[in-house]
């Protein structure tokens, strides 16, 4: 068996189980005497609730249980939570509406939660939900940021007047205001982020279940933090003791950020299964993801770059209206500002930078992290703003970028918003990208392209974006309503197999193989030998879940503390059974070895000794061999890189044909190269989904008309090209791995590189910018609008 400890490219042991059908989904789980529960939602945008008459569904045949808002309300069940507080310019809170679990009075969105139908069969409870009478007044709905805050616009929240839940700043305004006043050239430029559906393969489902013997609770979810859920649920919406609620999250498909937060159904079947003591299991279609699930992105801002005649970046000063939907959702206060506005350094010394960000209340499903969170925002405002600003001004792209580059040699790097970057080389990233895609060749390519009556064009996307958010304290003075620690707690089993419990969640990163690698690298153990469990709230001891990330740099290295630990203790029971002072005892390879000998002893034989202690110094130590950490990071993991994106056009239909994709990326230290490469090439694919393809699109009427995969388009295998995926890195400074992350570079570089692409194969049109997603209708409006004007030159 070959090296399969840190470096190595294992493949992912739990891909055994997924390819012949073994995995084990919410959905997939039944329990016994189980109920099933249909959510009935509005298919208003806004109205008020004026009432439900359940008689004629509760009359039919298999249903249990008709609930709305009154009846939680009267059973004290608390609003959903949300988990950041931001404060205004002025110091003020941010606006906080409750968010009912079921609707009180009022619906707010298309999808919001009216009524939970509990029957016999999932068939059965959704005939009753139709069967339900609702009464609305409806109200004049508004979908876009603008119309929100126009005069007069109708007020979704009396407690957010103006519809506004914040308007925020960070920066140094007067300073930024004196820049631009001296500068020689200002820049602007006007832009959208698309709204995104996150659609991970697998929908959401909840099954609540309860002891009526020991007055337990068990939620099985689709989630991607179950502690983080047993918190805010227990807490806060159900009010039941910690110790009383148990959260699994067995296997779980995709997430991308929209299976982080606490949602109504988790609270609806864990509180019905209580009141009719029987298991309640509800599971989402995708016509109600569309509707129920949390969305992603949805910016409108303006940017602008103040330069000098050389072209130096002297300040940024950006605009910001973001969409927070209909409610808070669990962290989307922080998303348009602590992971977006800080982040507008990006890679440039930019020494200047204010942000102001307005967020608003629309009729519309809430708005909450998506793969990148805030990061993707940030980046893609910068790099068409740089490379408007290379047209503008006549500098060539690669040129303007080097320019302005943070050097290698100034790290730790302070930016103008809060962030010090650690570690990075730019330059390096760059270059590697640009040999990779053949970039000196470009010219021929485009060439050859128009010869055939094709438009071919080059984007370059050079990023940064932060991950592993900490730590707790920094987190906590900005607004943060938890800790952002990790958990693990590392277990040598009697023979020297290990388990790890890790607090952490995997939904499709491949955890059950890199952390056994971290294991197998540190411990020395065989890699089949070591087992990882996670998501289980009744077996971990505690965690912050998955997100931003976080699980290599912050359960990774949650993990490394408690191997050390492990090794500790192991050398104090190894020099006793070696008869060696512990300080002559080293570690390496499985192995406990008197330094300068050869008398060693296995871990399994120390293992074997600490749980069997008939020659053990109990006077000094307890027996087993298990530890626990807790790992709070100094800061956040600063990964970053270069994409490269080569498109050809097709004038006649404005298809766009992604013919190369190049993504060099420094995530710090690669425990499998395999599993990074995968990482990227979903993240780039999603990045090329919001470019060119994919929108959440809401009518005047507040209606979602993208509301299915016949009007949302996802990418697909054949709208993508082979990814080519390099990496040139440098430490992260601050945890023992040396990690920085890479599960959402490719969802952050890639967006700006493909619409840069585009654009300069329009080069010829005049076409300064367009809104993502650059749809062939756009394309083909704009060639065809073009070409009288370029027949006449």
């Amino acid at each position: 068996m070959g090296f399969e400890g840190i470096g190595a490219s294992v493949r992912r042991r739990e891909d055994l189980r997924f390819l012949n059908g073994k995995g084990r989904y919410t959905d997939d789980l039944n329990r016994p005497g189980q109920l099933h529960a249909i959510v009935k939602r509005s298919d208003r945008p806004h109205a008020r609730l004026v009432g439900i008459d359940a008689a004629a569904a509760l009359a039919m045949d298999g249903v249990v249980a008709v609930y709305t808002g009154a009846d939680l309300a009267a059973d004290g069940v608390g609003g959903l939570p949300c988990g950041w507080q931001l404060h205004n310019k002025d110091g003020s809170p941010m606006a906080e509406p409750a968010h009912p679990v079921l609707a009180i009075g009022k619906v707010r969105h298309v999808g919001d939660p009216v009524a939970l139908v509990v029957a016999g069969t999932r068939q059965q409870a959704r005939d009753a939900a139709e069967a339900l009478v609702i009464s609305y007044a409806d109200l004049p709905p508004v979908v876009g940021v603008r119309d929100a805050i126009v005069a007069g616009a109708a007020s979704l929240h009396d407690e957010a007047p103006g519809n506004v839940c914040y308007d925020w700043q960070i920066g140094d305004k007067a300073g930024v205001d004196a820049a631009f006043a001296g500068a020689h050239r200002v820049v602007s430029l006007d832009l959208t982020n698309n709204r995104l559906v996150p659609n991970a393969m697998e929908p959401r489902a909840a099954i609540g279940d309860f002891d009526p013997f020991t007055g337990d609770h068990t939620l099985y979810t689709t989630s991607q933090n179950p502690h983080v859920i047993r918190l805010l649920m227990g807490a806060f919406v159900l009010h039941i003791p910690e110790h009383r609620l148990r959260v699994v999250a067995p296997d779980v498909g995709g997430g991308f950020g929209s299976k982080i937060y606490h949602y109504a159904e988790e609270a609806l079947v864990t509180w019905a299964a209580g009141k009719l003591g029987r298991p309640v299991k509800w599971t989402s279609d995708r016509a109600e993801a569309f509707i129920s699930d949390a969305h992603g992105r949805d910016h409108d801002s303006t940017a602008e770059m103040a330069l000098d005649a050389q072209g130096n970046f002297l300040a940024l000063r950006v605009r910001t209206l973001c969409n927070m939907g209909a409610y808070l959702s669990t962290f989307a206060p922080a998303v348009p500002t602590y992971l977006y506005a800080t982040l507008l350094a990006g890679v440039y010394r930019t020494p200047l930078i204010h942000a102001e960000v307005k967020a608003v209340f629309t009729n519309t499903v809430p708005v909450d992290a998506y793969r990148g969170a805030g990061r993707p925002e940030a980046s893609y405002l910068l790099e068409r703003l740089v490379d408007v600003i290379a047209r503008e001004t006549g500098m060539d792209r690669v040129a303007l970028r080097r320019r302005n580059f943070i050097p290698s040699d100034a790290y730790p790097y302070q930016t103008p918003v809060a962030l010090q970057y650690d570690s990075g080389n730019h330059v390096m990233t760059l270059d590697a990208a640009l040999a990779a895609a053949d970039f000196d060749g470009f010219a021929a390519r485009r060439a050859a392209a128009k010869a055939a009556g094709r438009l071919r064009g080059m984007g370059i996307s050079t990023y940064l974006e932060a991950c592993g958010i900490a730590p707790s304290a920094v987190v906590g003075s900005l607004g943060a309503r938890a800790g952002l620690f990790e958990v693990a707690n590392v277990r040598v089993n009697p023979t020297g197999s290990v388990t790890v419990f890790t607090g952490t969640h995997s939904h499709g990163q491949g955890h059950e193989t890199t952390f056994a690698q971290l294991v197998a690298d540190q411990l020395g153990v065989a890699f089949d030998q070591v087992d990882i469990v996670h998501g289980d709230t009744a077996r971990i001891p505690f965690g912050m879940g998955t997100y931003g990330s976080r699980s290599l740099a912050v359960g990774g290295s949650a993990m490394v503390k408690a191997m050390d630990k492990i090794i500790l203790k192991g050398s104090k029971i190894a020099a006793h059974l070696l008869e060696a002072d512990v300080a002559d005892i080293e570690f390496s390879q499985g192995q406990f070895r008197v330094k300068g000998t050869d008398r060693a002893k296995a871990l399994a034989e120390v293992s074997l000794a600490a749980y069997v202690p008939h020659n053990y110094p109990l006077d000094e130590l307890e027996p087993g061999l298990e530890e626990t950490a807790f790992y709070d990071p100094k800061n956040f993991t600063f990964p970053g890189g270069c994409h490269v994106c080569e498109v050809e056009l097709d004038p006649e239909t404005g298809v766009v044909r992604v013919v190369n994709f190049v993504a060099v990326d420094d995530v710090g230290r690669v425990v499998n190269p395999m599993i990074v490469e995968g990482q990227v090439q979903g993240g780039v694919a999603q990045g090329i989904g919001q470019a060119l393809l994919e929108a959440a699109c809401y009518d005047a009427g507040g209606q979602l008309v993208s509301g299915s995969f016949m009007d949302y388009t996802m990418p697909r295998a054949d709208c993508l090209p082979n990814i080519t995926v390099g990496t040139e890195s440098t430490m992260c400074t601050h945890n023992p791995l040396g990690a920085k992350g890479c599960g959402e570079v490719g969802a952050i570089g890639s967006p700006p590189a493909v619409v840069n692409a585009v654009i300069d194969a329009l080069s010829d049109y005049g076409v300064r910018h367009m809104d993502m997603p650059l749809t062939p209708e756009k394309i083909w409006g704009i060639i065809q609008a073009g070409r009288p004007a370029l027949a006449a030159e």
